[in-house]
């Protein structure tokens, strides 16, 4: 049966899916997709996979997508990140067929990823992505789509989705948000580049960034003309967004732990991530259980302070504290899913007061100096810890190691290598060489060196057993056919008497 691509295969595969559970790390798992599909989602992402870890490791490739897969958890597609186009593609090989859709990640924006050269940190290498979509799309047996951030220049994120649509891209997701929009400065999505997106490509586009409830789904698709919509944190602290509703959080909770025993095993802290997210409003509140939400080591504990929590908000609820909670700049009860917004990063005060655009450019200051200055007084305190533990640590930029990337994949290499290559590559080709890498502490041909003068040791010792054994069997056959010395003629006169005597 011929690959269904693009529109087609959003229409029959994904069955026009509109609402999307986007993937997360660690937090879009199997008991998280099955209770957002519960509640209104109608496509699902697998966490992000990486692709060389996923090839390498079986038990990874087990606990991760195999041990999950489930009938009522389709459509679904496996995400991977990778910078490698041959092993993003024997990652792929190994996963479609227990999904619907392969998907690249490139827009993740954290500093693993930066500092694994994957997710966002390749939009700019546009020759090494086009390899990648277009060697996945030309072998897979599923269709190859793709996650992106957009550049500042409207521009230049249109081409760049052009680019992948050309190379074989069948679905684009566009996070509005650019590379350096994260943490404390995550700021607004920037719907006008996914419209533009939209408009000029022919593939279906989901739009990911701002979406909170129901109605900003609904404004999302009318304002963009999207074909779906993606939630990552709307979803994480309400996940019945997709049904318009804002269900009391314990009801979530106690729903996600039943599905959680329904599908063993979870790891128990994906299951506390959860519910520290369903439960982040309360929890502000009750400090007390928030420490005994982090300290429990089972299932059943968590359970158990999710209980309390329940019980504490009805208690309060029967007080009559509704209407004081809403007061509290929440547009509902802390005990309701709602969604958390971030607040925006404090302007620094002096002297009680706000100087406002002075004070701000002063704190750039002493940001650039706490990175280049070696003082205590410019240092973070995990610097200040490292600094203690080692006092001649040196944390100016300009003294750090520059890392030299791995000739194959791309990780940093080991200083030392004999082969200029990271750890992983240089094991392959030491064991393919029978070589060593002491850097690396690998001594195949050592090993092998050793083994071979056991070997050739057992067999000397065996020749020398053999040469012994023979000796004795011819001393033995000499012996044997040697002249008997002549008998003594009274000896045998004697025996003759004695056999001649009477009974």
């Amino acid at each position: 049966m011929a690959k269904l691509q693009g529109f087609e295969f959003w229409r029959k595969t994904l069955k026009e899916a509109r609402f999307v559970v986007a993937p997360m790390v660690d937090q879009s798992e199997l008991a998280w997709r099955l209770l957002s599909r519960r509640h209104g989602a109608q496509l699902c992402y697998t966490p992000m996979l990486h692709a060389q870890v996923f090839v390498r490791d079986a038990n990874y490739r087990r606990e991760n997508l195999y041990n999950e897969v489930c009938e009522e958890d389709r459509p679904l597609i496996t995400q991977f990140c990778a910078n490698d186009p041959e092993v993003f593609l024997q990652a792929a090989l190994l996963a479609q067929n227990y999904c619907d859709a392969i998907d690249l990640n490139l827009g993740c924006p954290q500093m693993i990823a930066k500092r694994g050269h994957y997710g966002v940190f390749l939009q700019d290498e546009w020759e090494l992505l086009e390899k990648m979509v277009r060697l996945a799309h030309e072998k897979l047996s599923v269709p190859i789509t793709c996650k992106i951030r957009v550049f500042k220049e409207l521009e230049r994120t249109v081409r760049y989705a052009q680019m992948l649509e050309k190379a074989g891209c069948q679905l684009l997701t566009v996070h509005g948000r650019t590379k350096d929009q994260k943490g404390t400065v995550t700021g607004i999505a920037n719907w006008e580049h996914i419209m533009a997106v939209r408009k000029a490509v022919n593939i279906p586009v989901f739009a990911n960034g701002n979406i909170q409830h129901l109605s900003d789904v609904e404004r999302c698709i009318q304002e963009t003309g999207v074909q779906g919509v993606m939630s990552a944190e709307g979803n994480l602290h309400n996940p019945a967004l997709f049904e318009g509703s804002s269900p009391p959080v314990w009801e979530m909770a106690e729903e996600y732990l039943e599905v959680v025993k329904q599908h063993p095993p979870c790891t128990l802290s994906y299951v506390r991530a959860h519910l520290f997210k369903l439960w982040h409003h309360t929890l502000q509140i009750h400090q007390d259980l928030r420490e005994e939400l982090a300290k429990v080591k089972t299932i059943e504990g968590l359970a158990g302070v999710s209980k309390q929590l329940r019980l504490r908000c009805q208690e309060e609820i029967a007080r009559g504290k509704d209407a004081e909670e809403k007061e509290g700049g929440l547009p509902f009860p802390h005990w309701i899913c709602q969604p958390y917004v971030r607040p925006e990063p404090k302007e620094p005060v002096a002297n009680g007061n706000s100087q406002g655009p002075e004070v701000k450019k002063v704190v750039c200051q002493k940001r650039a100096l706490e990175d280049s200055d070696t003082t205590a007084d410019t240092l973070s305190k995990n610097k200040q810890k490292k600094r203690s533990r080692n006092p001649h640590k040196n944390f100016c930029p300009e003294h750090k190691p520059k890392y030299i990337k791995c000739e194959q994949c791309g990780n940093p290499k080991g200083n030392k290598c004999v082969f200029n290559l990271c750890r992983g590559c240089c094991k392959k080709k030491a064991f393919r060489e029978v070589a060593d890498c002491p850097s690396h502490g690998l001594r195949f041909k050592t090993r092998s060196e050793k083994q071979k003068a056991e070997e050739d040791g057992r067999k000397e010792d065996k020749r020398k057993e053999d040469e012994r054994t023979e000796e004795c069997a011819t001393e033995t056959e000499r012996s044997s056919s040697s002249p008997q010395p002549p008998s003594d003629p009274s000896t045998e006169l004697q025996v003759q008497s004695e056999t001649q005597l009477p009974l």
